[in-house]
C-alpha cells in the first residue's frame, strides 16, 4: 500500500504561512500528502526545513510504499561518510517524522526505524575508523579479517537505542569495548591505544554539528568507571569491573543492552558472560530500594519535587513519566529474570507483557502501563519535533500547548485533561509499588512480656540484621510482623520459632525486602514458625527457597517423577560447568523438598502422598545426576568401558518409602570385560574405573557446596557392606547373590530397584532378583536369623520413647524386617512393605489378622514419621514441639488430641508386635509351600 493510501490522521498547521510555503512547493502531490506535509511544515519548523531541503529525494520516497520509501534514506550517498550519514540521518528523521504524524507507523515502527539507523551509522563509523588505523599500520595484527569485526571492537547498544526506542532527539548510549583475547600479550598496549583513537573519532564522526547537520549526539560514559577509563574497555576489565563493584543501576542499565557494532560474535559472548551478574539467581526484591532510590536522587538533582504540574513538566523524569514506567519494568525484571528468561526482554512494552503474562504484574496494571507509555513517547515526540531539541519538557506557554495539540490534530483543553490523567495515573501505580504506605502500628513491643521483649531486642545482634540497610528494612517490617506473632493462636510458640529462623539467616537484605513487597510470605513463615520449629531452623539456613513460593507454581498438583526430570534437565543445561550444575541442582532439590513439606504441613497433600513425592523428587536427582556425573568423569578417563553401570536403589529408595530426611541407600552394578579398559587421556581398568565413578558419584550427591548438600548416601548394602568395592562386576553380583549373601542380604533385596544407568545392566539386576528371591529355602534358617537379626538391633539400638516410628518392637523396622522375610519365603517379591506383608499371608505364614495388624500400625507409623520430620530432627517429644507441632500431628494422625494421638500409637505398635512375635514363633513347618 502506498504511504498516501497508508495516512491514518494528520496534523493541523499551527503556523498558517509556514504550511501555505509547503503546500504551494509541493501542490502536484495528492491532496492527502499536501495536507500532512503541510500540518507538518506549519506545526514544525525542523520538519519543514528538511522538507526544503530534501525536497527531490521526499517526493521519490513518498511515492513508495513506506517500507521501501524508508530504505532509500539508508542508502549512503557518493562520497565521504560523514556527509553521507548526515544525509542520511536528514532523510530518516523526515521520513519517520511523517509517517509518525500520519499514524502510517506505530510507536514501536517509529522507534525501530530510527534505531536502524543508529546501528547502521554506528557500525558505518566504526569500521571506517578501525579500517583506517589498519591502513596506517597502527593496529597490529594485518588486516585484522572481517572489516565489519571493527579489529575485535564491540558497540553495546545501551538504553533506548539498546531497547529499539530511540525517539527523535536521542543521544546514542554507547557502551565500547574491545576483545582483548584476539591480541597476543606484546601486541595489546599498540592494540589499546589504536581502538581508543578509532573510537575518538567514531564519536566525533557521529556527534559533529556540520554545514550537514550532526548524526547522534554519542554518549559513552554507561561504561565502566568513566572518569577513569578510556572510551573503550576491554572485555577483561569490564567483566572484572562489574563482578566486583557493579552496582544495581548498571544491573538494570545491561537489561537493555544490545550488540549493535563490531564484532557481534564477541560481544554476544560478553553479554552471556554477563547475565549472572545481571539477573541474580534469586528473587532480588532488594533492587526495589535501590530503583526506589534512584528515583528520589533524580527527582532531587533535577528539581522534580512537588506535584504534577503540566507547564513545563518533564515528560521522562518527572513524576508520573516515561522513567518511571520504565524503572517500574525494570526493576521487576531484576528482581525475577534471573529465574525466568522469559522476562528478559529489551523494550519496555515487551517487559511489561512479559511480567503480565507471569503474574508478576497484575494484567490491569501492565495495560494502563503500556497505553500511557506509548501516550507519553507519542508527547514526547512532538515537543522533540518541532526544532529537533533535546528535551522531554511539555511547553511552558499557552502557544506551546497549541502547537502541540495542532500536531496532534486534538483540542487543547482535552490534550491537557489526557496528559494530567495519565501522568496522574502512572504515578499512583509506579508510587505504590516503589514507596508502598508503611505499616502503621504502635510501640513494638507492647503487649510483650519482659521475656519476649528481650527476645525481640537481641535480633539486632542476628547476623541477618548487623547491616544498617537490613536493619533499616526489617524496622519498617517489625510493627506488622509483632503484630501477626502476638496475634497468633500459640504467640509465645510462634515467637521462639521465629527467633530460631532469625538467628539462623546468614544475611537479611534480600529476605526482608521480599518480604516487604510479598506481605503475603510473611504469613507463610509465621504459619511454620507457629507449627514446624525444624522446618523453620531449615528455612533460616535455607531462605533463597522461599522465592519458589512467589517464583512458580507453588501451589500447583505435583507434576510427577518424568516432569521432575525434564524440569531439572532444563534447569540444569544453561549452566556452564560441572561444579556450577552440581549447585544448581541443590537449589532446585531443596525447592522443591520445601514445596513437599509445605504442602504436608498446611494440610494440601497426606503423609502418604508426601512419601510419594519424595521419592519422585530422589529418584528425579539420581537419573538426571547420573549421566553428568559420567560425562564430566568421562573427560579425564574416557568412556565407561563395557556396557556401563547401573545405580540400583536400596532400602527405602528401592521401596520408595524415602521421608524428609532419608539417606539414599545405592549400589553399583557394571559389566565390563576384567581386563577392559577406558580410553581416556589417563585410562582406568574397568573395575578402577567404576569405583572411582561411583566415588564421584557419592561425592556430587553428598558433597557440601555453597548451596548445601543433596542428600547422604549410604552403600553399606552392596555386597560385603563396608568391606567390598564400591562399584560391583555384574557376574560378581550374580555370583555373590547366589552362593554367598547371608540372609540379611536377601532380606535387603526384595526392597532393590534400578534407578538410573544402563537399561540393560538394570534389568538383569533385575531377573536376578527374581531368580534368588524365588529359589528354594530353608525357611527355619530364614526365620532364625531373622530372630537373630531382631535381637541384634534391638540390642545395639534400644527404643526411642512411646512415639518413635522407627526402631523398637512393633514399628517400622520390626514389621520391615517381617515383611522383607516373607517375600523371601514367598514365590512373589514385592518391594513395598504392605506388599511384603500380603505375601506373607498368601503362603499362611502370616494370619488375616495378624497381617491386618501389621498393616494398620505400618500406616499409622509411617504417617507419624513422615510429618515429624518436619518438627524435629531427633527424638519426638510432644512438650517439644509445642502445640502447634502437636494439632499438626493429630491432624496428620485423624485424631482428637494429643492424648489420643498417643494412645492410638501404643494401640497399633503392641498389636504389631505381638503379630511379629507370633510370626517368628511359628514352626518352620507351619509356613505353606
Amino acid at each position: 500500500m502506498s504511504f498516501a493510501r497508508s495516512i491514518q490522521r494528520t496534523p493541523r498547521p499551527f503556523d498558517k504561512d509556514h504550511a501555505s510555503e509547503i503546500e504551494a512547493r509541493f501542490s502536484d502531490l495528492a491532496p492527502e500528502l499536501r495536507a500532512l506535509l503541510s500540518g507538518a511544515a506549519g506545526c514544525s519548523p525542523y520538519l519543514k526545513g528538511l522538507m526544503e531541503r530534501e525536497e527531490a529525494w521526499l517526493r521519490e520516497a513518498l511515492a513508495e510504499e513506506p517500507g521501501v520509501g524508508f530504505a532509500s534514506a539508508l542508502v549512503l550517498e557518493d562520497g565521504k561518510l560523514d556527509a553521507a550519514l548526515r544525509i542520511a540521518k536528514r532523510r530518516v528523521a523526515l521520513f519517520t517524522g511523517l509517517a509518525d504524524l500520519a499514524g502510517v507507523w506505530t510507536l514501536e515502527q517509529v522507534t525501530h526505524a530510527l534505531t536502524d539507523f543508529a546501528d547502521m551509522a554506528t557500525q558505518k563509523a566504526l569500521e571506517f575508523q578501525v579500517s583506517e588505523e589498519v591502513r596506517r599500520g597502527k593496529l597490529p595484527g594485518g588486516d585484522q579479517g572481517d572489516p565489519a569485526e571493527a579489529g575485535g571492537a564491540v558497540a553495546l547498544a545501551m538504553g533506548k537505542m539498546g531497547a529499539h526506542e530511540l525517539n527523535y532527539s536521542s543521544d546514542i548510549d554507547l557502551i565500547m569495548l574491545f576483545d582483548d583475547e584476539r591480541y597476543d600479550a606484546d601486541e595489546y598496549q599498540d592494540a589499546r591505544a589504536s581502538l581508543i583513537r578509532a573510537v575518538r573519532k567514531m564519536s566525533t564522526m557521529l556527534s559533529e554539528n556540520t554545514a550537514e547537520g550532526y548524526v547522534f549526539r554519542t554518549d559513552l560514559r554507561l561504561r565502566p568507571d568513566p572518569s577513569v577509563t578510556p572510551v573503550i574497555v576491554s572485555m577483561d576489565a569490564a567483566e572484572r569491573y562489574y563482578e566486583s563493584l557493579g552496582r544495581t543501576w548498571e544491573r538494570a542499565a545491561f537489561i537493555k543492552a544490545r550488540v549493535c557494532a563490531g564484532d557481534m560474535a564477541a560481544g554476544e559472548r560478553f553479554l552471556e558472560g554477563l547475565t549472572p551478574f545481571v539477573y541474580r539467581k534469586h528473587l532480588d526484591f532488594a533492587a526495589i530500594q535501590d530503583a526506589h532510590d534512584m528515583r528520589l536522587r533524580i527527582r532531587r538533582e533535577k528539581g522534580l519535587h512537588g506535584k504534577i504540574t503540566l507547564p513545563g513538566h518533564d515528560m521522562k523524569l518527572g513524576r508520573g513519566g516515561i522513567r518511571e514506567i520504565e524503572f517500574f519494568t525494570q526493576t521487576r525484571q531484576l528482581i525475577a529474570g534471573g529465574r525466568d528468561k522469559d522476562l528478559r526482554v529489551l523494550d519496555t512494552v515487551g517487559g511489561l507483557a512479559a511480567l503480565a503474562e507471569k503474574g508478576w504484574v497484575p494484567l490491569d496494571a501492565a495495560e494502563l502501563l503500556t497505553r500511557h507509555y506509548r501516550f507519553h513517547r507519542e508527547v514526547e515526540h512532538r515537543v522533540q519535533m518541532v526544532r529537533d531539541a533535546q528535551t522531554h519538557k511539555l511547553p511552558k506557554s499557552p502557544e506551546g500547548f497549541e502547537r502541540i495539540a495542532a500536531m496532534m490534530d486534538r483540542d487543547v483543553e482535552v490534550l491537557k485533561t489526557e496528559l494530567y490523567e495519565a501522568l496522574t495515573d502512572v504515578h499512583e501505580v509506579t508510587e505504590d509499588f516503589f514507596a508502598p504506605d508503611a505499616p502503621t502500628s504502635g510501640p513494638v513491643d507492647e503487649g510483650l512480656s519482659d521475656e519476649d521483649a528481650a527476645i525481640v531486642e537481641n535480633w539486632k545482634n542476628y547476623p541477618a540484621l548487623r547491616s544498617s540497610r537490613a536493619g533499616e528494612i526489617f524496622k519498617r517490617l517489625k510493627p506488622d510482623l509483632i503484630a501477626k506473632l502476638s496475634g497468633g493462636a500459640r504467640p509465645r510458640e510462634a515467637l521462639l520459632n521465629f527467633d530460631r529462623f532469625l538467628k539462623g539467616l546468614p544475611a537479611g537484605v534480600q529476605l526482608f525486602s521480599l518480604f516487604e513487597a510479598n506481605p503475603a510470605l510473611v504469613d507463610l513463615i509465621l504459619d511454620i514458625a507457629a507449627t514446624a520449629p525444624a522446618l523453620s531452623v531449615y528455612l533460616g539456613q535455607n531462605a533463597q527457597v522461599l522465592d519458589a513460593v512467589i517464583g512458580g507454581d507453588f501451589f500447583a498438583d505435583w507434576p510427577g517423577e518424568e516432569a521432575l526430570r525434564d524440569d531439572l534437565s532444563g534447569y540444569l543445561e544453561p549452566l556452564d560447568d560441572y561444579e556450577t550444575r552440581l549447585d544448581g541442582a541443590r537449589r532446585w532439590m531443596k525447592e522443591w523438598h520445601f514445596r513437599v513439606g509445605v504442602h504436608l504441613l498446611r494440610g494440601l497433600i497426606t503423609a502418604e502422598e508426601a512419601g510419594e513425592e519424595y521419592a519422585d523428587l530422589a529418584d528425579a536427582v539420581v537419573r538426571v545426576l547420573w549421566p553428568i556425573v559420567v560425562a564430566e568423569f568421562a573427560r579425564k578417563h574416557g568412556a565407561p568401558p563395557g556396557n556401563g553401570a547401573s545405580l540400583i536403589g536400596m532400602g527405602s529408595l528401592g521401596a520408595r518409602t524415602t521421608t524428609a530426611t532419608s539417606d539414599l541407600d545405592l549400589i553399583v552394578i557394571y559389566d565390563a570385560p576384567g581386563d577392559a579398559e577406558s580410553d581416556g587421556r589417563r585410562p582406568l581398568g574397568a573395575r578402577a574405573y567404576y569405583s572411582r565413578l561411583t566415588q564421584a558419584l557419592v561425592t556430587a550427591l553428598s558433597a557440601q557446596m555453597p548451596e548445601g548438600r543433596l542428600y547422604e548416601v549410604d552403600m553399606r548394602l552392596r555386597p560385603s557392606g563396608r568391606q567390598g568395592p564400591v562399584a560391583t562386576s555384574l557376574v560378581s553380583f550374580d555370583s555373590y547373590q547366589r552362593g554367598e549373601a547371608w540372609t540379611w542380604e536377601h532380606l535387603a533385596l526384595t526392597r532393590a530397584r534400578p534407578v538410573a544407568g544402563d537399561d540393560a545392566i538394570g534389568e538383569a539386576v533385575e531377573r536376578l532378583r527374581g531368580e534368588v528371591l524365588s529359589a528354594t529355602r530353608d525357611a527355619g534358617g530364614v526365620i532364625g536369623d531373622v530372630i537373630d537379626m531382631r535381637a541384634r538391633i534391638a540390642e545395639a539400638k534400644g527404643g526411642g520413647g512411646p512415639l518413635e516410628a522407627k526402631v523398637g518392637p512393633g514399628r517400622l523396622q520390626d514389621i520391615e524386617l517381617v515383611a522383607q522375610a516373607a517375600a523371601v519365603l514367598a514365590p512373589t517379591t514385592p518391594r513395598d512393605t504392605l506388599g511384603q506383608i500380603e505375601a506373607g499371608r498368601e503362603i499362611g505364614w502370616i494370619t488375616g489378622d495378624e497381617a491386618d495388624a501389621l498393616a494398620t500400625a505400618y500406616g499409622t507409623l509411617r504417617k507419624l514419621q513422615s510429618a515429624s520430620k518436619l518438627l524435629t530432627e531427633g527424638t519426638l517429644n510432644l512438650e517439644d514441639v509445642g502445640q502447634g507441632g502437636r494439632d499438626f500431628l493429630c491432624r496428620v494422625l485423624d485424631v482428637a488430641d494429643a492424648e489420643a494421638l498417643v494412645a492410638k500409637v501404643e494401640g497399633c505398635v503392641t498389636k504389631a508386635g505381638n503379630a511379629v512375635e507370633a510370626i517368628l514363633a511359628r514352626k518352620p513347618g507351619e509356613v505353606a509351600a
